[in-house]
């Protein structure tokens, strides 16, 4: 700070100045993002334009340098060796920046959405910062945000991928039922992704991703899939010819009366929220124009199902009409407190007939207010009153319900509709054929396989856990306790076959390298025997075998193990690991029948406690019938199961 007032008022003058441009540019960049134009089908004229977003942007990432220094830190293994994964995955997500709108970029993304669950499961732990950071830019105004979590990559994923897909959806023909059913698909999807936003991310430093924002944007994506369908049945009434059908038109009324209910809820919650600060100028005009243009379609199809030219049908009391509104729950019925107003205004008329035709004057009048209103609407957004297509779905609408008024003029001249059925507004009952559901991210259908599996598998070998670093044991038989066993004379009396076979067993025991195994994937080290070759070599109960004799068996199951253990002969060279967060040889609950947990079937808990050395006893010699029974060697026809109450089948080496 200085004390010269002078040079804080320059200071602050140009920071005023600053400022002003940066805002400036702001809006500007927002009314790019936001523009109703540019993802339109080419043959937009003459259709009501749909609201798509713009994709988020966001900051080149390297992922060479620190994936590389982690695998080397915490799998202690040869980074050089998963160089192409990395490059793979820096690819991927650079292609991701820039997706085609269409199928193959939907694939894009829900691919690198994919990689992402390996590389958080693989490289980021929880309990420190790995030096990457996600800076993404908003989708709308362009600021920058930052974080170091996975969790906001995900995020920005998603948007984009909702964002694809509503360009997609506003880029399909909707003069066809085909191109209208794929828009609805489209958005539907679109509002999928958005909600599944809202309900698994928290914290957004941005504001695109906020609940509140989000939340606007699922109800903006099923609004505009309701006018897909209100498109529809416009085409499917057309393409049948029909002039006059009362029960079509009503249809039609009613939905075009839901459309104008939903956006007018829209621009309501908009307004009561933050959310009208921060969203486009144009999306905020073009939301109230269409709930008042939905609003005077929805009367002008109600007059067309209104039928004056039956002679002395014509004339029918409230109560009918009422009564029948009802029971059909598709035409027209009042609002209940102004029904009950105008009971009172005009108690004397209500208990007399009332004029069809005074009933469908009533709609075109009140269609003709609407559409005013909704031009009104178009001239004071200065992003909306140059928007061409616009313009010429208003002015269209506009002048069909003009015509269709002076024609009710000529047919029904005004003296002859009774006048004292003049109520000034008239409520066309909001109604809907069509249930939208929406459509979720289907992420199984975008399997891709694990870039870093040579890691081991990711229940066990991931950043969450911890384990010691490789310990390399060299277990050699014919050491000097063998050969003094060897040199051992059997001193029991000839013709003890009792005896001689407990020595000749316990010969063989002194053979044996001491230790078992069991589970798959990778296999564990279930016991040690004490003062055993494996115990004097340093292999602990519960440690991971993952290397033998310089293969890799992080993923070989039991019944491999076994077989390449036996097939080492009397040299064993076996690389281990120390778990440091549990120890997996004790179930996680005390209520299971699980006595030893394997790789397979570990979780996502830790206890805490690292695992013990070897403490056990040595087994009792027991006496074989077959002088062929050996330990070594022996190999069962069926892998281990943590499942069964039987007897661990464990292999003892």
């Amino acid at each position: 700070a200085t004390t010269n007032r002078k040079l804080r008022d320059t200071v602050a003058l140009e920071l005023s100045f600053v400022n002003s441009n940066l805002q400036l540019l702001k809006e500007q960049l927002a009314e790019l993002n936001s523009s109703v134009e540019i993802y339109q089908s080419e043959s937009h004229e003459g259709i009501m334009p749909m609201i798509p977003l713009g994709l988020k942007e966001t900051k080149e990432i390297n992922f060479m340098e620190p994936f590389s220094d982690f695998i080397l830190e915490h799998y202690s293994e040869e980074p050089s060796i998963y160089m192409d994964a990395i490059a793979d995955m820096t690819d991927t997500r650079q292609a991701s920046k820039t997706p085609s709108r269409d199928g193959l970029g939907v694939a894009l993304l829900f691919r690198y959405y994919n990689l992402l669950y390996y590389v958080e499961r693989r490289f980021f732990p929880p309990d420190r910062n790995l030096g990457v950071y996600f800076e993404w830019y908003d989708s709308l105004t362009g600021v920058p945000s930052c974080q170091r979590t996975i969790a906001f990559e995900k995020a920005c994923t998603l948007f984009n991928l909702g964002a694809i897909y509503t360009q997609i959806g506003a880029r399909h023909d909707r003069r066809t039922e085909r191109g209208l059913d794929a828009a609805v698909d489209s958005f539907l999807r679109a509002a999928g992704v958005f909600r599944h936003i809202y309900d698994t991310f928290t914290n957004a430093p941005s504001m695109d991703l906020k609940p509140q924002v989000l939340d606007v944007l699922v109800s903006l994506m099923l609004s505009q899939a309701r006018e897909c369908l209100f498109e529809k049945l416009q085409l499917q009434i057309e393409a049948l010819g029909l002039t006059e059908s009362s029960h079509l038109f009503r249809d039609l009324a009613g939905e075009a009366a839901q459309l104008s209910l939903e956006y007018n809820e829209m621009h309501k919650n908009i307004q009561v929220n933050d959310t009208h600060t921060y969203l486009p100028e144009c999306w905020a005009g073009l939301v109230p124009l269409k709930a008042e243009l939905y609003k005077a379609l929805a009367h002008h199809y109600e007059a067309r199902s209104i039928d004056t030219t039956v002679g002395d049908a014509d004339n029918v009391s409230l109560g009918t009409k009422k009564s029948q509104a009802a029971s059909s729950n598709e035409s027209f019925i009042g609002n209940a407190r102004e029904a009950l107003r105008a009971t009172e205004a005009h108690s004397v008329c209500e208990e007399e007939t009332v004029s069809a035709a005074a009933i469908k004057r009533t709609h075109l009048k009140e269609a003709l207010a609407s559409h005013e209103e909704a031009q009104r609407l178009q001239r004071m957004c200065r992003y909306l009153k140059n928007k061409t297509s616009l313009t010429q779905v208003i002015k269209e609408a506009y002048y069909k319900t003009q015509d269709e008024y002076e024609r009710f003029c000529l047919q029904a001249p005004v003296k002859n509709i009774d006048e004292c059925y003049d109520l000034t507004e008239r409520v066309v009952e909001a109604s809907s054929k069509f249930t939208l559901t929406l459509t979720g991210p289907d992420f199984t259908s975008y399997k891709v396989e694990d870039p870093f599996k040579r890691l081991g598998p990711i229940a066990i070998f991931s950043a969450r856990r911890h384990w010691t670093a490789p310990r390399c044991v060299r277990l050699q038989k014919g050491s000097a306790i063998y050969h003094d066993a060897s040199s051992y004379h059997c001193h029991c009396p000839r013709g003890d076959e009792s005896h001689e076979a407990g020595c000749s067993l316990y010969k063989e025991e002194l053979e044996n390298f001491g230790f078992h195994v069991r589970g798959d994937a990778p296999v564990i080290i279930a016991h040690v025997e004490i003062n055993s070759l494996a115990d004097l070599g340093g292999i602990k109960e519960g440690d991971f075998i993952v290397e033998i004799a310089g293969m890799d068996v992080k993923w070989y199951s039991h019944q491999q193990v076994v077989r390449l253990i036996q097939s080492c002969g009397t040299t064993l060279e076996l690389k281990v690991i120390t778990p440091m967060d549990r120890n997996y040889l004790k179930p996680l609950s005390s209520k299971g029948s699980i006595s030893t947990l394997s790789a397979a079937s570990s979780s996502g808990v830790s206890s805490g406690s690292s695992s013990p050395t070897s403490t056990t006893t040595k087994p009792k010699l027991r006496l074989k019938n077959s002088a062929k029974t050996r330990f070594v060697g022996s190999v069962s026809s069926s892998s281990w199961n943590p499942f069964r109450r039987t007897p661990s089948l464990a292999k003892i080496f």
